[in-house]
């Protein structure tokens, strides 16, 4: 059963396990996925003797907003407070935070802007701040093709289709995204329910039309976002991740994640993983978040 906490906009909804006084890990998921993305790399963490936190993200599961007024939100600035304020409900000074896609993107933008709560960071595709303000550059084709899903949220028809049939839309993502793992209709059912929480579709398609400047972000966290718009770089000890078979993020080399790193950061690549990669190859992602944990 979900544990809840009271923690900024949101009542959040959590799994914990492990030793209640070892050091903090907080393990964030991605859009389409949810808290299932570890099962199998949390109690690892657990048996090393860590704490092990892993929340439903805002829109997802059992977690909901606390006021109805409070906007809908799926910008980055929102993902990130959304974990500090986690953070410090459960008193939590200082963790390594290790994520993918969405939940990536809010361990990388707390590390870079709020470092002292960040023992060590892991994240999948690297660096994983949005760059707002060239989102309008356009890409190579091969690549445009890859974010069709992006421009489709930008219309009503998109999210329109969301609404209308969101277990088939994500499901789909699932097979496009991890073209080698083969994974089962229980698994997927597993994380699907996950997307019936009633504020799914607004956060998704404000997150997908924000990235590209069509929509105004919560203006409480404008702030924020302009710090994000200069591109701070990553001070905390980093492992950076790379599924080899990942079908939405083309997978980068270790010279083009390193500039934004100015602590000390690896790259690795894992053979045989998608974008889903700690469901996909839970041994490779609990060895870089154990590697963290070594450090002093």
């Amino acid at each position: 059963m979900p544990l809840h906490v009271q923690a900024g906009d949101l009542n959040v909804a959590y799994l914990e396990a492990g030793d209640p006084s070892g050091p903090p890990v907080v393990l964030l998921h991605g859009f389409p996925y949810d808290v299932h993305a570890y099962a199998e790399v949390a109690p690892h963490l657990a048996a090393a003797g860590a704490r092990v936190i892993v929340p439903w993200l805002r829109g997802f599961g059992p977690t909901r907003f606390i006021d109805a007024a409070t906007p809908r939100s799926g910008q980055q600035a929102a993902l990130a407070h959304d974990l500090l304020a986690l953070l410090d409900a459960l008193r939590i000074e200082r963790a390594v935070l290790a994520g993918y896609d969405w939940g990536g993107r809010a361990a990388c933008i707390v590390a870079a802007l709020w470092p002292p709560r960040v023992r060590g960071l892991v994240s999948v595709n690297g660096y994983n701040l949005q760059h707002i303000a060239r989102a309008g550059e356009p890409l190579p084709p091969e690549s445009e093709l890859r974010l069709w899903y992006q421009y489709y949220f930008h219309g009503e028809r998109g999210r329109a289709g969301l609404l209308q049939d969101r277990r088939a839309f994500c499901r789909l993502l699932w097979q496009l995204w991890s073209p080698s793992w083969a994974f089962d209709e229980a698994s997927y059912e597993r994380s699907a329910i996950a997307f019936d929480n009633p504020d799914f579709v607004d956060v998704v398609i404000h997150s997908y039309r924000h990235r590209f400047g069509l929509v105004a972000g919560d203006p409480r966290l404008g702030s924020t976002e302009r710090r994000l718009a200069e591109r701070p770089q990553i001070g905390v000890p980093s492992i950076t991740l790379d599924g080899a078979d990942d079908g939405v993020t083309p997978m980068r080399g270790s010279s083009h994640h390193a500039p934004h790193f100015s602590g000390s950061h690896e790259h690795r690549v894992v053979a045989g993983a998608g974008h889903n990669l700690p469901q996909e190859a839970p041994q490779a992602f609990v060895l870089a978040v154990r590697d963290l944990l070594a450090l002093p």
